[in-house]
């Protein structure tokens, strides 16, 4: 069992920027890839970055330039910076981890 935590969410204005958190703990050896999604209202869940454990990302069209995914394993976090956020960024923000789901974040993107 894999246990996270996310962090972070808020309210913020359009070109703000944000820094989520996500905690994992139990069987964290298990993990290689930690995984950012989003489900904003009305949308289905879409991934957003992807960082493996040494440090290679990928991220969604939608989060390139603007997003930054980064992990510190002597911590078990994972972190996604968002930066120029606009309003269509407004989602729940999940963590994700082999089969493991956190219970998400709330970014609300408004002026």
């Amino acid at each position: 069992q894999v246990q996270l935590v996310e962090s972070g969410g808020c309210l913020v204005q359009p070109g703000g920027s944000l820094r989520l958190s996500c905690a994992a703990s139990g069987n964290i050896f298990m993990i290689n890839n930690m995984e950012w999604y989003r489900q904003g209202p009305g949308k289905p869940r879409e991934f957003v970055a992807v960082i493996s454990r040494g440090g290679s990302t990928i991220y969604a069209d939608s989060a390139k330039g603007r997003f930054i995914i980064s992990r510190d394993n002597a911590k078990n976090t994972v972190y996604l910076q968002l930066n120029g956020l606009k309003i269509e960024d407004t989602a729940v923000y999940y963590c994700h981890a082999n089969q493991f789901w956190g219970q998400g974040t709330q970014v609300t993107v408004s002026s």
